[in-house]
């Protein structure tokens, strides 16, 4: 389960008083709403035109109940409803029937306690809200608390002390209560009194667990009689009187949701970026201030198919070793097609910790969530691994894996037994078996390594399968490996593996913490990421080497914290944001976050969740910010991302890198080029924040998380001739569009964002200088993924020193080096000697571009047909 694709459409909370009309029916409810706010539904069974609603769901947010009373119901005389109701819920005798008419009680005695009974519910109640949550975690019924009751009868209007909102409900869309209603949908009805003594129950079940509860409907369904007897004292005699009552039956609905709205405006603190704003605390979720820890370590796995990236994932985050078919892998996997294919076609999303040496995954006692991973990681690492695919069909994916995400290191599978010919189970398929006689010639695992090495990416190699490889197999691999590496003078450092131990799966053995311990010295010493890449040699059959890479990942340095500058100095660049979020995916915001904002009363469906990383600054809970850049409204065609337009593919070619040709074709169509807009950004209030799903007050930079907000209600503007133009509502996010807080200097002035037309990036490969003018493009630039037409091609100053990182020799493994080095040579990173300037326009929208920024250039031609030959440049100027 990856921690962000969550459940992004949970079960809704659907009234049955409102089913769809069947074919020749009365309508239900004669359209009638419970939506007003405020108001209650009042009215008779007859408007419904039903008689018995559906059968309670087993799953989902609906519960129907009889009554909710903490004690014994009194016994009737008659009711007008009795008939409807089945005797299991009756609980009526067969004796009491044939010997008297008068109807026994609904609902039998009980043994359990008033408190117990209200414990049971509310415990109920929380199921029911967790079932319409996108987040589900075992860890959500810590900390329940059920008040003890005052009195014996409740009262309807006594004030409920609110609780806090229980961790894990924040994002609930609530649940709907059916009270007087029977478990087969059976309209049983209660007496006025019972009714609200059952909602006063409801009430405080929620106050509880962090709720409110509002009443939605009440519906008239029968009547009742029952007698009582009253005794009275007299002075000169004892008598009983008995007296005969009647009354209407009643059934109502009700709605708990969490409640996210402060309590009175002086509840709201002030923004310490906007003081003039404010911040929603109060009421809110009670989440930690900031992750339990601040170490965490954003990796993606990349390489080419069948290398072994999800079945070796599937090992670290559960602990369990392969069968040799990709076991291990498979609960990582989300779709059917790829556990028929065997090829990874989505990015799956895992977290490992490290504490003291322990490996915290789903392998360790008590961890069933990623929550759980957090609790008991505490103050260690957290490894959060991307695993992308590997087929050239999906280089898209591939390349978000290692560009958008900013991971801080890219670990590169390469399969051990890929320079031998096998027909073993699990043996790595050649590029001529995965792409077809047009394949010949083309190296997919090279290409892959060939595409971190020109991103300058901080690398490690892992070997996998090594369990199937021969000698000769695994010395044409690492000499391969080697050679390339060290043609960019940077040093590889093979990580000598230690005895195999089934602990290595649990715990770090000493063994391997200093193996990977001196590594991390020495580049320590050298102050550079760059400077080495570790070799890690794995298996996830008999687990060699798995210990190894989990020392490796709780070891491996992280980066300096970005911030703003770090592209760029200020003064080429003056003007930037105080913080900016990269948008990577964007799922649906339960409606209820909408009460967290001054907006309660309007409109409700303005909300989304992103999920991304934060490139600098830091966000908080109640923060106002600036979402876009959008698209002019009503312009569906301008408003898609160019992998959500549909394009014809070839052989060589997937659908989300047209051809060039095609590419035009698709342009002339949209002739028109991005340009300055009215209504690109839009502004938002920040109503939840989650941290690797912790949730959380803030984010800090260089972190990754999802961000729920609340878009302010769109402005009513007259257009010519005195019109008056309604805005769509809910405004369309897209993967690549930013979330920022302007800076204080861009409020004081007025300034806004400013999202760019086109660019000009700078390019030391001389194979820049064979793009055509004229030609089209697929850009990558942080979570931007965009077509764009090359303008103009030229030479520009040389920008490189010319300066080589030495080089050192390789580790002695197996006896392998002695053979390689008669083999191995070493070229110069020279580069060009004058850098190439090329002018690019966009095509379709107008993107957030920061100066400075790394892009990658791909043309449609794909040369290599493995889509990953590309050009790797700076952006030195934008265009607005």
């Amino acid at each position: 389960m990856s921690v962000f694709t969550f459940d992004t459409d949970p079960q809704r909370v659907s009234s049955p008083w409102l089913r769809p009309t069947d074919p020749g029916e009365k309508p239900a409810a004669k359209q009638r709403s419970a939506t007003r706010r405020g108001s209650i539904e009042s009215g008779v069974l007859s408007d419904y035109g039903v008689t018995k609603l559906e059968a309670e769901p087993q799953d989902g947010p609906t519960e129907y109940k009889l009554h909710l009373l903490l004690r014994p119901r009194r016994k009737y005389e008659r009711t007008s409803t009795a008939s409807r109701i089945s005797g299991s819920i009756q609980s009526r005798s067969p004796l009491d029937i044939k010997s008297s008419k008068t109807a026994p009680a609904v609902g039998s005695p009980s043994s359990q306690t008033r408190q117990d009974r209200l414990e049971h519910l509310t415990t109920q109640l929380l199921w029911r809200l967790q079932q319409s949550c996108p987040y589900h975690a075992s860890s959500a019924v810590q900390g329940l608390v059920v008040p003890q009751l005052p009195s014996d009868v409740l009262s309807p209007g006594a004030e409920v002390k609110m609780g806090k909102l229980l961790p894990g409900l924040e994002a609930s869309r609530g649940a709907l209560y059916e009270i007087g209603v029977a478990d087969d949908g059976t309209l049983a009805g209660l007496t006025k009194d019972e009714l609200d003594e059952s909602l006063a129950t409801l009430r405080i079940m929620a106050s509880s667990l962090g709720c409110k509860m509002k009443v939605l409907r009440m519906v008239m369904v029968g009547d009742c009689e029952w007698l009582d007897s009253s005794d009275s004292d007299d002075s000169s005699r004892m008598t009983s009187e008995t007296r005969h009552h009647s009354a209407k039956l009643w059934v109502a609905e009700a709605l708990v949701t969490p409640d996210l709205q402060s309590k009175q405006d002086g509840d709201r603190l002030p923004s310490p970026k906007n003081p003039g704003q404010v911040r929603v605390t109060e009421s809110l979720p009670d989440p930690q201030c900031g992750p339990l820890t601040t170490d965490q370590l954003r990796v993606t796995l990349t390489g080419s198919t069948t290398s072994g990236k999800s079945t070796l994932l599937g090992t670290l985050s559960y602990g369990t070793l392969d069968n040799g078919r990709g076991k291990s892998r498979l609960s990582l996997l989300k779709h059917l097609h790829e556990v028929a294919s065997g090829v990874t076609s989505s990015v799956t999303q895992e977290l490992i910790g490290y504490h003291d040496g322990e490996i915290i995954n789903y392998a360790h006692n008590g961890v069933e969530s990623w929550i759980d991973i957090h609790d008991f990681t505490k103050t260690g690492r957290l490894a959060y691994l991307l695993d992308s695919a590997g087929h050239p069909r999906y280089r898209r994916t591939i390349l978000r894996g290692i560009v958008g995400w900013a991971p801080h290191w890219t670990l590169l599978c390469t399969s051990a037994d890929s320079g031998d010919a096998t027909s073993a189970a699990g043996a790595t398929t050649s590029s001529l078996d995965v792409l077809g006689p047009a394949g010949a010639g083309v190296d997919l695992a090279d290409a892959h390594l060939d595409l971190c090495l020109r991103l300058q990416l901080p690398l490690a190699i892992v070997i996998t399968k090594l369990d199937l490889a021969n000698k000769p197999s695994l010395r044409k691999t690492l000499n391969k490996i080697l050679t390339r590496i060290k043609g960019t003078g940077r040093t590889t450092r093979i990580l000598t593996n230690g005895p195999t131990d089934p602990d290595d799966l649990k715990r770090v053995s000493s063994h391997d913490h200093n193996a990977v311990k001196r590594v991390m010295e020495e580049m320590a010493a050298k102050d550079d990421l760059l400077s080495i890449v570790p070799i890690v040699l794995t298996s996830a059959v008999n687990g060699s080497g798995i210990g190894l890479l989990h020392a490796l990942l709780q070891s491996l340095p992280l980066p300096p914290g970005p911030t703003s500058r770090d592209y760029i100095g200020a003064a080429l660049n003056p003007e930037q944001p105080s913080c900016l979020f990269h948008i990577e995916d964007q799922f649906s915001l339960p409606a209820s976050y909408a009460l967290a904002t001054r907006y309660a009363d309007q409109q409700t469906d303005q909300g989304t969740v992103v999920a991304g990383h934060l490139r600098f600054g830091t966000l908080s809970i109640g923060d106002k910010v600036v979402v876009g850049p959008f698209p002019p409204d009503g312009d569906e065609s301008r408003s898609q991302t160019p992998e959500d337009r549909a394009t014809p593919g070839s052989y060589g070619l997937s659908i989300s890198h047209p051809s060039s040709a095609e590419l035009s074709r698709t342009a002339a169509r949209n002739a028109v080029s991005a340009s300055a807009i009215k209504g690109e950004w839009h502004t938002a209030s920040i109503v939840s924040i989650r941290n690797l799903r912790l949730p959380v007050q803030s984010l800090s930079a260089g972190h990754v998380g999802s961000i729920g907000m609340v878009f302010d209600p769109p402005k009513h503007e007259e257009a010519e001739g005195g019109l008056t133009v309604h805005h769509a509502s809910g405004p369309q996010i897209r993967k690549g569009m930013v979330l920022a807080v302007p800076s204080k200097h861009m409020i004081a002035t007025g300034l806004s964002l400013q999202a760019a037309s086109g660019l000009t990036a700078l390019f030391d490969d001389a194979e820049a200088e064979s793009m055509s003018v004229g030609s089209l493009v697929n850009i990558y630039i942080a979570s931007v993924r965009a077509t764009a037409r090359v303008l103009r091609v030229s030479k520009a100053e040389s920008q490189a020193d010319g300066s080589k990182l030495p080089t050192e020799d390789i580790d002695d493994l197996f006896s392998l080096s002695e053979e390689m080095d008669a083999e191995r040579t070493v070229e110069a990173n020279t580069g060009t000697e004058n850098g190439v300037e090329v002018q690019l326009e966009l095509l379709y929208n107008r993107e957030w571009i920061e100066l400075g920024s790394r892009i990658l250039v791909l043309e449609g031609s794909n040369k290599d047909k493995s889509g990953l030959e590309g050009l790797v440049g700076k952006v030195v100027e934008i265009a607005e």
